[in-house]
């Protein structure tokens, strides 16, 4: 299986979006700074989830997730 997911930072206005197949491994790689592009924004938490059967599913989701109306969905969560 594959997930998308949302991760928010406690402590700055940032929302990161992801795929995994993995996703508690992910959160816990970006909250310990494993991630360049993150690391920055840690602590996070996660705020959104989703499953998918193929990668390319869950590619297609996250590419919405990561454009204007998903981000858009993300900052109402």
């Amino acid at each position: 299986m594959f997930y998308v997911y949302s991760i928010k930072s406690r402590e700055r206005n940032y929302i990161y979006v992801g795929l995994t197949e993995d996703i508690d491994r992910r959160i816990n790689e970006h909250n310990s700074g494993k991630n360049k592009t993150t690391r920055p924004y840690k602590p996070f938490e996660l705020i959104y989830e989703e499953q998918f059967r193929t990668r390319t599913e869950a590619r297609r989701r996250e590419k919405y997730l990561k454009a204007g109306s998903g981000k858009e969905f993300l900052k109402r969560l």
